[in-house]
C-alpha cells in the first residue's frame, strides 16, 4: 500500500498530511454529519410518537386505544429504522396523479384543490375530506 502526501505550508513551516489522513478526516466529517441528522430525525420521531400516543390516550383517533397505541409504537420503530417518512410528498403526488384521470377542465380544478385553493371539510374520522372549489363554467 502506498501512502500519498500533500504538502501544506502553515505559519512558514511545512506540514505533511497523508491522503489516508485526509480521507479519514473526510469520512469522520460525513459520519458525524449523518449522526447529527439521525439524532434530529430521532428526536422528531420521538416527539411525533408522544403526540400520537396522547391522541390515543384521549380517544381522539379513529381506532380503539390498543390499536392506536400499537400503530404509534410501530411507526416509531419504523422511523428509528429509517423506513418511515412523513409521507406528505407521496400523498401530494398520489393526489395529483388521481387528478390526471379526470377530463382536462376538471383536472385543472382538481390540481387547484390539492394545492389548497377552495375549502376543505370533514376528517378521516368522518370518512374523508371534501375539497370544494367553485369555478366559473366556461361553457
Amino acid at each position: 500500500m502506498s501512502i500519498y502526501t500533500t504538502q501544506l505550508t502553515v505559519g512558514g513551516r511545512n506540514k505533511f498530511i497523508s491522503k489516508v489522513a485526509q480521507r479519514l478526516a473526510l469520512a469522520l466529517f460525513v459520519v458525524s454529519t449523518a449522526l447529527i441528522a439521525s439524532a434530529s430525525e430521532l428526536s422528531d420521531a420521538n416527539a411525533r410518537y408522544q403526540t400520537e400516543r396522547a391522541v390515543c390516550q384521549r380517544g381522539e383517533s379513529n381506532q380503539d386505544r390498543a390499536t392506536c397505541l400499537k400503530e404509534a409504537g410501530a411507526a416509531l420503530h419504523e422511523a428509528k429504522m429509517g423506513r418511515l417518512s412523513d409521507g406528505q410528498n407521496a400523498y401530494q403526488q398520489n393526489a395529483l396523479i388521481r387528478c390526471n384521470a379526470l377530463p382536462v377542465d376538471e383536472a385543472s380544478a382538481c390540481r387547484r384543490r390539492i394545492a389548497g385553493e377552495g375549502s376543505v371539510s370533514g376528517s378521516a374520522r368522518d370518512g374523508g375530506l371534501l375539497r370544494e372549489l367553485v369555478v366559473p363554467d366556461n361553457k
